[in-house]
């Protein structure tokens, strides 16, 4: 058995969007679904998955704003994170559209937050769940440890880190979440960030000029 996943870029921020599932079972999960919701829609009718949940890694509007509309066209699924310390972000999606000139969102609570330690489960895969603060306080990471795979929001980008000058964000606690969470998920695993494309944690650690900390590759 294994994950499979399909990165959709959506809305004028190109947040990435990331369809996730089981291929043995075709459940899966719907990460950050931003907007652009026909488009993810109807890929997801064309892959043939069963959306059983949408995870939300942060609460800024470019990885939300599709959230409600999406979870209405799949029948009520259930939206799961991100930790509750976002919850003013989610409060704030109204003024959140405004300032950036999107279609109106309004705010909303998800289903269920995520903790440290917590897992989402979708057919016979498993993402365990991170608290990585710094670019948000409640901004939370994936990882799928069978597939060495992880979603990481904002908090990692090839070459580069989330921003830290919005409201609660902290640069220092932005680089020890990527320090003390990200890195001993293993230097081999994949990760998809919020934006641009994909890297492993091993080669953001010897080039990412943000993190690196000179480890040698082997």
């Amino acid at each position: 058995m294994s994950l499979e996943y399909k990165v959709v870029p959506v809305t004028s921020f190109s947040q990435n969007c990331s369809i996730v599932w089981c291929d043995e079972t075709m459940e899966g999960i719907v990460v950050d679904p931003g907007g652009d919701v026909k488009q993810l829609n109807m890929l997801i009718e064309e892959l043939g998955v069963k959306v059983v949940k949408l995870v939300l890694t942060h609460g800024h509007l470019d990885h939300v704003g599709g959230t409600q509309p999406l979870a209405r066209a799949l029948d009520g699924v259930p939206v799961i994170g991100p930790h509750k310390d976002d919850n003013f972000w989610l409060q704030g999606l109204e003024g959140q559209s405004q300032m950036f000139g999107f279609p109106l969102c309004e705010a909303f609570e998800p289903d269920e937050w995520l903790e440290e330690g917590d897992t989402v489960t979708f057919g016979n895969q498993v993402m365990e769940v991170y608290h990585t603060p710094g670019h948000t306080p409640g901004h939370v990471s994936l990882f799928n440890r069978e597939s060495k795979v992880a979603f990481v929001g904002d908090v990692l980008f090839n070459g580069s880190i989330g921003r830290t000058d919005f409201p609660k964000g902290d640069f220092d606690t932005l680089i020890n979440s990527v320090k003390t969470k990200l890195w001993p998920m293993g230097n081999d695993v994949r990760f998809v960030p919020g934006h641009g494309p994909e890297s492993t944690f091993g080669y953001e650690r010897q080039t990412n000029p943000y993190v690196a900390d000179e480890m040698p590759l082997y």
